[in-house]
Parts: structure tokens; sequence; C-alpha cells
């Protein structure tokens, strides 16, 4: 039911222009799963989340590692889902865990009749 997804992985998150090729070949949920880390997870890790489910109008499902491992490497967690909107429906700071969150495809339809944003934009 949601047609083709979109999966990238991690430091791909910082290249907007990927997710906007993969919206613009059909895709209405962008998968990262990832290992940010600490620092640039508490900065960066929600800011770009959200701006690439608003930017493409697509649902973000993004399940990120937390937690000190082995080496002493410290991973930031905040796994979640976010809307088209950019709201966050569900998340989970830290640890083992699921994270569900009801997807309204509806709403993709919606904001793609209302603000064809990926109609207008005109630079790719």
């Amino acid at each position: 039911p949601f047609g083709p997804l979109g999966l990238s992985i991690c430091y791909d998150l910082r290249f907007p222009e990927l997710y906007r090729q993969l919206a613009r070949a059909g895709a209405r949920v962008l998968l990262v799963p990832a290992a940010f880390t600490a620092v640039t997870g508490e900065a960066h890790w929600e800011p770009l989340l959200r701006a690439r489910a608003i930017e493409n109008q697509c649902y973000v499902v993004a399940a990120n590692q937390g937690g000190t491992h082995e080496t002493g490497r410290q991973t930031w967690g905040h796994s979640m889902v976010i809307d088209p909107w950019g709201r966050v429906l569900a998340s989970k700071e830290s640890g083992r865990g699921t994270v569900l969150a009801k997807m309204e495809l509806g709403l993709i339809d919606e904001l793609h009749r209302t603000m064809p944003v990926l109609q207008h934009a005109r630079l790719l």
C-alpha cells in the first residue's frame, strides 16, 4: 500500500538531493537506518529527518543506534517516525524496542494536491 520505498543510510541524510530523487521516483516512505553519533545526533538528527519529510512530502521512518558501544563510541538513538508535515508521530529515545505509528497515506495525496512542491521544483 505504500508504493515504492526510499532507502538510504546514515550519512546520506545530509544530502537532500537523494531524497528528492527518491520522492520523484514515487517513494512515499523514506527509510533511514543510521548510527549517528551522540554529538551529531543531538544537533542534527531530528531537524534533518523532519526536513526530509517536509520537503519531499513523505513519511520518514528512521532507526538510529543508541548507547555506548564496546569501543566507547556513543550513538544518539532517538529512532522515530515522522509524517509529511514534519510532525514526530512516535519516537524511542534509547534502548531496544519498537517504534510504531499509523501512516495516513491520504495525507501525502492531500499535500500533493494542495502544495505540489515536487512539481514546482525547477533546480533538478
